[in-house]
């Protein structure tokens, strides 16, 4: 299992969270994610076994399409 955390800037409530939280568990081979509104950061844990993985790109795409931006992701 692996897992990325992620920079995010643009929330300004719990709905904000669950917003972002909705849209990277739609991401393929992602098993769990969490935002955290105070933090202001999610982290994504994925399983290695998907072919393609996950993808920095998807991940700055989920996040946009919820309306907000990833500044920054790491990856462990």
């Amino acid at each position: 299992m692996k897992k990325a955390m992620i920079v995010i800037h643009g929330m300004h409530c719990a709905s904000c969270a669950s917003n972002i939280e909705r849209s990277l568990k739609k991401i393929p081979g992602v098993r769990s994610a969490s935002v955290s509104l105070i933090m202001k950061k999610g982290s994504v844990e994925f399983d290695e076994s998907n072919s393609a993985g996950v993808t920095e790109d998807e991940i700055r795409n989920a996040v946009k399409r919820a309306g907000y931006e990833a500044k920054s992701i790491t990856f462990s």
